[in-house]
């Protein structure tokens, strides 16, 4: 692949303000083409640029195209810089009346120097708010599409979808289905904007020809109206990538615009050098409807503030993932210490969910055409969860990891909507960890709070998640929680359940089936506030999970756990597949004796504590 710098530009606004700037600040400047003019940490403009191009493992070739006015500036760069000044080609142009316009420049090298191969196109007088960003990986996406390559980044608030050229981009193929030039606010919902920053294959060169020799073109030649021309007219196959960070200085921009976005930039390298992105995520318990939501069925779930997951991401030279000093031992007291610890707890702690959660998040924002900065992170994680109780912890780990590289790496919900993170937290459990698991644990986690959950067989085929609803979470009445202070491994409780669903056993099917009934009763009956009637589809719940599982793969503790629970006059039921139960107990008089008979019964009793994430606790 050649790599072609455009930085031919003529006339700009921002060389004629600073040539008649009277604050005298800027004199130095005067005469200093765009690209050249300083960017952040010292570096000018075209820098930063050079340094992201410069490798001979990506580009044959890197060629810089200006015009005859300015062309010692950039021949002295280019011997500065060990640019190879043989590549700098000179355009012939010395006014902006004369100029040839972007298109042309391009079109100049791929005739004078006779080039056939692909080809990147980079403005290189753009700012860009993080020029740190992985190029491989945009010529990797590149070259898994069979067309070209048009990089895109979300508009901020303050600008205008008529300055920029704007794209409707399919989020399924990532193609480009539209191309607007400058349209004027309201022609399109898009705000994805294109800078000149593209990758162009080897045959579809002969189409900027063809371009230039159009007449209606011959006055109009940036790169605008060309790509307006051949995705909306010629319906060439253009797809799309997004950097997520922003670009600055695009066309005509003033000292003002200059001044401005430079001291954005610096003070944002200034303030932030190493700031922790710290996000929590909870809990839950399955209130009704569970395990339904593996076999399409519905489920109602409640995130709780009692235990939680914290993952703390700070920018780091190099990567590193730190491991917990009590859930990923790697220091013993003895021999005998860790047999004691691995017999207890086995070898499977929190440090393997991280390095699978940034593997998959790599993976998916290569594939969904995510160019991600080159920025190094140290992750740390810390939880309260108690194990192997069914109460979500692997995937609060994953959740709480992800919201954290979300933010540092600026990627949106736009980038990862809500129901496709769900199905991200589980996939990284399923496909990377193989943890036996459901939807329901990862569709709370993201959403949090009191959550009606559908997963129809119909939805789930029609949009690859089902439907989640968040309810109203005033007024609910107190339910505990208890468990097993030795509880054996979740994964057990599944049994060999999907099997029999799978092969299309009566008893699981119908049962799952109630499950979802269930539900929905479930859910009117918390809409009316009808605790007495929650209380007695808990109870139904739980006899119909113990219907289509004996007993021994329900576990002898929950049993146990749920017959005391009934002796109080407590509905009780499993909230998740492990080694505790929750419950609702009408009769607040009994809380603490009940809670006593718990304690007394080994276990540990506590009362929930509900996660309202509209109410902003932490």
């Amino acid at each position: 692949m050649i790599c072609i710098l455009l930085v031919a530009g003529h006339g700009t606004v921002l060389e004629t303000q600073i040539k008649y700037d009277d604050s005298g600040l800027y004199s130095h400047l005067t005469g200093v083409p765009k690209a050249l003019l300083p960017g952040t940490r010292g570096k000018k403009i075209l820098d930063f640029w050079w340094e992201i191009v410069n490798m001979r493992q990506l580009f044959s070739d890197v060629y810089m195209v200006t015009n005859a006015d300015k062309y010692k500036h950039y021949e002295r760069w280019a011997t500065a810089n060990d640019f190879p000044i043989e590549n700098v080609v000179n355009d012939g142009s010395t006014t902006l009346e004369d100029c040839l316009g972007a298109v042309a420049d391009l079109e100049l090298v791929i005739r004078s120097r006779k080039l056939q191969d692909d080809i990147m196109v980079i403005a290189g007088d753009m700012l860009c708010e993080d020029l740190n960003f992985d190029i491989a990986q945009v010529i990797r996406f590149f070259r898994s599409k069979p067309g070209e390559l048009v990089i895109y980044y979300e508009l901020e608030e303050s600008e205008k979808t008529s300055s920029r050229g704007i794209v409707e981009v399919c989020p399924d193929t990532h193609r480009i289905t539209q191309f607007l030039e400058k349209p004027v606010e309201g022609r399109t919902p898009s705000r994805l904007a294109t800078v000149v920053f593209y990758c162009i294959q080897r045959g579809t060169l002969s189409y900027i020809t063809d371009y230039l020799n159009l007449p209606p073109h011959a006055n109009d030649r940036g790169f605008g109206r060309f790509w307006e021309w051949l995705i909306n007219e010629k319906q060439v196959d253009v797809f799309g990538m997004k950097l997520p960070t922003g670009f600055q200085l695009i066309g005509q921009v003033g000292l003002s615009d200059y001044t401005k976005w430079l001291t954005h930039y610096s003070t944002k390298q200034q303030n932030n050098p190493a700031k922790a992105v710290t996000y929590r995520s909870y809990a839950r318990v399955g209130l009704m409807g569970n395990p339904s939501d593996g076999f399409n069925g519905k489920t109602i779930a409640l995130s709780i503030s009692n235990f939680w997951a914290e993952v703390s991401l700070v920018e780091s030279q190099t990567l590193v993932l730190l491991p917990h000093p009590l859930n990923d031992p790697t220091e013993f007291g003895s021999l005998q210490d860790l047999f004691c610890i691995s017999r207890k707890e086995g070898y499977l702690g929190g440090l393997r969910l991280l390095q699978a959660t940034c593997k998959k998040f790599y993976q998916f924002c290569s594939k969904q055409g995510i160019a991600l900065t080159k920025q190094n992170f140290t992750l740390k994680y810390d939880t309260n969860i108690p194990r192997q109780v069914g109460l979500a912890g692997s995937s609060a780990i994953v959740s709480a990891t992800l919201k954290c590289l979300m933010k540092f790496y600026n990627i949106t919900d736009n980038d990862l909507p809500k129901p496709i993170r769900a199905n991200f937290i589980l996939m990284v459990e399923t496909e990377e960890l193989f943890i036996t698991a459901g939807l329901q644990d990862r569709v709370v986690q993201v959403y949090e709070g009191l959550i009606y959950m559908n997963f129809s067989k119909e939805l789930m085929d029609k949009q690859g998640y089902g439907n989640y609803v968040s309810m109203d979470m005033r007024k609910l009445p107190q339910f505990w929680l208890a468990y097993l202070s030795d509880p054996s491994d979740s994964g057990s409780i599944h049994s060999n359940i999907r099997q029999r669903w799978l092969s299309g056993e009566p008893l699981v099917v119908e049962a799952m089936k109630t499950f979802a009934d269930l539900t929905d009763q479930a859910r009117a009956a918390i809409l009316d506030k009808d605790w007495s009637c929650l209380a007695q589809l808990m109870d139904k719940n739980f006899e119909l999970r113990r219907s289509v599982y004996t007993d021994g793969c329900l576990g002898p503790g929950n049993m146990k756990m749920v017959h005391l629970a009934r002796l109080f006059g407590s509905a009780a039921k499993l909230p998740g597949s492990g080694g505790a139960v929750v419950g609702l107990c009408l009769d607040q008089a009994k809380l603490v004796e009940m809670k006593q008979a718990f304690q007394e019964a080994g276990c540990v009793f506590c009362l929930i504590s509900p996660y309202n994430p509209s109410s902003g606790q932490d």
